[in-house]
């Protein structure tokens, strides 16, 4: 894989020059103070005397004078600071960070945090601002859908002219060509011109010429999410093969289950600017703990965000207890743990249904427990305050757990729309134990879903 790296390191800010010292030799990319400005309802400057002013003093070696950006000092916090004359936007600033070969990394962050705008910087898609790239290997990126296909060209021609473009020879491409195709599932259409690809098509075959073609660094965005189930996974399974071949991965995200699986090293954004890095499990903790900041054992859930048609009733109280009736957040494992729902009911119902969904801090489902898996299926309640508990015995891998409930009346055989539901409503933190005498050791573990034995009960209030 040596002799397929670059010997030279080009930042993608200035022209390439030969600089091999540049990065030490197991970093392949390095971000320096990488900021990207975006000026808001123009493109250009609109006329040609504004042209020719930017040209002249460019050409003198001086300041833009239709800029906003200084580019003859070192950039700092006022230079960032937005023009009130100039409707300006800053995708990126001041990022600063590096990559080593073989590593997977993931950047996650809110919508308009710069994720996109950044990948597109390190794909050459777009130059930046201010600050400097320097790469050291063949890149090829899966940004979104569609992303370096030419819509009049064939499945086939367009898998041709993606490995020419990252470099490689007829030869090469022809070897891997039916792996291509036989990864992406479109051997029917691959002579098809790709206009007439659906997304989940277009996203299959970006994918498999991105992951075949041998680049040195891997670059996929929020695309994945346009694949079916299988297809997704099959995608993170051959992005974890190819992070184990030495190539590196960058890899943007919502799912935070897929990132914790996959990614080593994770960076979080928000708004333009780097919030924290570090190790996958913790930078995962600290991203969601920003969302889920309910510490306290009781929630009033009387005007939180909700969603629901609120025709029945209404959730109006969360609570954890532990068998004394005390309330508490931090849960030893395998002790029992009790949930108490107030439900304000607006009439009379046959059965409702109250349920709760334990979901841990990457976002997978631990486990659903619903009160007609446990209660006779036919309880009527009045037009009243009801209080609804469910104890069950914890036995969760330590870490932080949340908690979305939900109420909605059975209907028959099937369920209809909920009436209430809220996501997030509470928090609790799982710490390790002793069970029969034994400290077990979780370093290794993983939550997934589990069975839960539990018991529901509800009175009167």
């Amino acid at each position: 894989m040596k002799n397929n790296l670059r010997s030279n390191l080009t930042p993608i800010s200035q022209p390439p020059t030969p600089n091999p010292q540049s990065l030490s030799p197991d970093v392949v990319i390095k971000v320096e103070h990488l900021s990207k400005q975006y000026k808001l309802g123009s493109i250009g400057h609109g006329t040609l005397y504004r042209d020719l002013q930017s040209w002249w003093a460019k050409l003198r070696g001086r300041d833009d004078p239709n800029s906003v950006v200084s580019h003859s000092s070192p950039l700092n916090s006022q230079t960032l600071t937005p023009n009130p004359q100039s409707p300006d936007f800053w995708a990126l600033k001041d990022v600063s960070f590096e990559v080593k070969r073989g590593e997977v990394v993931g950047i996650i962050g809110r919508n308009g945090a710069g994720k996109s705008t950044l990948l597109k910087i390190l794909s050459r898609v777009t130059g930046p601002t201010s600050g400097s790239v320097k790469i050291k290997g063949r890149v090829a990126s899966l940004l979104e859908v569609g992303t370096g296909f030419h819509p009049e060209l064939t499945g086939r021609e367009n898998i041709y002219l993606n490995g020419t473009i990252l470099g490689m020879k007829k030869k090469e491409i022809d070897t891997k060509f039916d792996e291509i195709v036989a990864f992406a599932e479109i051997e029917q259409f691959i002579d098809t011109p790709v206009k007439r690809y659906s997304s989940g098509m277009y996203v299959r075959l970006a994918f498999a010429v991105a992951a075949h073609l041998e680049p040195e660094i891997l670059i996929v965005d929020e695309v994945l999410a346009v694949g079916d189930m299988a297809f997704q996974k099959k995608c993170l399974g051959k992005m974890g093969e190819v992070s184990r071949e030495g190539r590196t991965v960058l890899f943007v995200s919502h799912n935070m289950a897929a990132v914790s699986n996959l990614c080593n090293r994770c960076i979080v954004l928000s708004n333009g600017e780097i919030q924290t890095e570090g190790r996958t499990n913790e930078v995962v903790d600290y991203y969601q703990s920003q969302f889920y900041s309910h510490t306290s054992a009781r929630r009033d859930l009387l005007n939180v965000e909700r969603t629901g048609k609120n025709e029945n009733g209404k959730i109006t109280e969360i609570s954890i207890t532990d068998l004394n009736g005390n309330y508490v957040n931090i849960i030893p494992c395998g002790e029992r743990i009790n949930f108490d729902i107030t439900v304000d009911f607006f009439r009379e119902i046959d059965s409702p249904e109250i349920g709760i969904l334990i979901m841990s801090s990457s976002g997978q489902r631990v486990t659903r427990i619903p009160n007609t898996a446990y209660l006779p299926y036919a309880v009527p309640v009045s037009k009243r305050i009801w209080l609804y508990s469910c104890e069950f015995e914890n036995m969760f891998v330590p870490g932080q757990y949340y908690i979305n409930v939900w109420l909605r009346q059975s209907a028959g055989q099937g369920l209809v729309e909920a009436d209430d539901f809220i996501e997030n409503a509470i928090s609790f933190e799982v710490v390790p134990n002793e069970i029969n005498g034994v400290l077990p050791y979780f370093g290794w573990c993983q939550p997934g879903e589990v069975f839960t034995k539990a018991k529901w009960t509800n009175r009167l209030l």
